[in-house]
């Protein structure tokens, strides 16, 4: 990895914008714009593990990226011979074009464009993001850093959807699957630490959440398809389901776009559609003990999808020789690895107890009981990922 790179990462949301600063694979600083009230406020964050709370004159979120310079400017983070190398941006969108990494130029844009009405609700956040940082940054090469790539691995089995083959190919319509950055992350650090098993089923459990194969340290079959709504349920997706409920769900809402109806499946689904109190897991862990009725139901459909989809991937598999937990829930929620782990036992895993609740402060842990097989806890880390990849394609040119 080239350590002198100075390296962007941007990572925008619908309701935030997050930058972070590496110098090569070194945080630098991070920075992350939100609202509070009607003010945009952005916090930094350095590597010395201090913050600052700053308000903004900005209205929208789309003013962060024109005063973005100036701050890494006043921080000293750059000015003068100090440039930035490259600017980095995880992509998630459909299409064969963005399983792969691209410098961006005029074609990706003209791609992003397209990706715009292909997937409404989560390409445009970030084409419009790459966008406004290639006219502030007019020196520095952006980069898309595809979130499906590391799927690109899987057998042509494992991407097909079962309608017309002409059809699929001419629209470029398959399962690209997405949290392949954070998945990736995962089975690189595992090769790096000499546990890489042959079999290996990662659980991103978070506010999204995907269940992938791993064979040898490549993807093999994941759980999210065209777009991140398909899959186990989500945080606010509802997960895989029949189109045909979708289309009743359409015209019972009086729903009057196909855009409306996939707003709805991925914003108003999931824990906070079935519980209809909340998306937090903490919260429906509350509900679930304080005896609601519905946020009782939501945890134990939540459970179910994943435990269902770990019996997917190792019938896909063939058979499984570890299980890794990984993303915001997998990594913080030991009441639900406890519970997914409950019914896994006819795969060989069985938790133990006190590694499971105990400390988590290391990159990993092997919660498993004796004689089971291993069962990991393991901190994503999908910024280094991206920047190893990144200086691949840097390297190349």
């Amino acid at each position: 990895m080239n350590n002198d790179r100075l390296i962007l990462i941007t990572n925008p949301g619908s309701s935030s914008r997050k930058y972070a600063l590496y110098r090569g694979s070194n945080f630098l600083c991070a920075l992350h714009f939100e609202f509070e009230g009607d003010k945009i406020v952005y916090t930094l964050k350095k590597a010395d593990g201090t913050k600052n709370k700053t308000e903004t004159k900005f209205t929208t979120l789309n003013e962060v990226v024109s005063g973005l310079e100036k701050i890494l400017v006043d921080e000293q983070y750059i000015g003068g011979p100090t440039k930035l190398d490259a600017i980095l941006a995880r992509v998630a969108a459909p299409g064969s074009y963005f399983a792969e990494d691209h410098i961006v130029d005029e074609e990706c844009l003209a791609q992003l464009e397209t990706a715009k009405a292909r997937a409404p609700l989560h390409a445009p956040v970030i084409a419009n993001e790459i966008e406004q940082l290639k006219k502030t940054f007019k020196e520095t090469t952006v980069i898309a850093i595809s979130d499906s790539g590391f799927h690109n691995s899987r057998p042509e089995l494992m991407k097909a959807y079962a309608i017309d083959t002409e059809v699929a190919n001419k629209y470029d319509i398959k399962r690209w699957g997405y949290h392949g950055l954070s998945v990736g992350s995962i089975a690189r650090y595992m090769r790096e630490q000499d546990i890489l098993e042959e079999k290996m089923i990662v659980c991103h459990v978070g506010s999204g959440s995907s269940i992938t194969a791993v064979y040898n340290g490549k993807s093999h079959d994941t759980t999210m398809g065209y777009t991140p709504l398909e899959g186990v349920m989500m945080a606010t997706r509802t997960g895989s389901m029949d189109v045909a409920a979708a289309l009743a769900i359409k015209r019972e809402l009086g729903l009057k776009t196909d855009d409306e109806l996939e707003k709805y499946l991925n914003k108003q689904g999931g824990l906070l559609g079935v519980s209809g109190q909340s998306d937090d897991m903490r919260e429906i862990i509350r509900l679930r003990d304080e005896g609601d009725s519905r946020g009782v139901f939501a945890h134990a459909l939540y459970i179910y999808r994943l435990q269902s989809a770990i019996g997917q991937m190792a019938a896909s598999l063939g058979g499984v020789d570890a299980l890794v937990f990984t993303a915001t829930i997998g990594e913080r929620s030991d009441d639900v690895r406890r519970r997914v782990v409950q019914k896994l036992g006819y795969l060989g895993f069985t938790i133990d107890e006190a590694k499971n609740t105990g400390d988590m402060n290391e990159r990993q842990c092997n919660i498993a009981a004796v004689g089971s097989k291993p069962i990991y806890v393991i901190k994503t880390d999908e910024s280094d990922e991206m920047i190893v990849r990144a200086n691949d394609l840097l390297n190349k040119i």
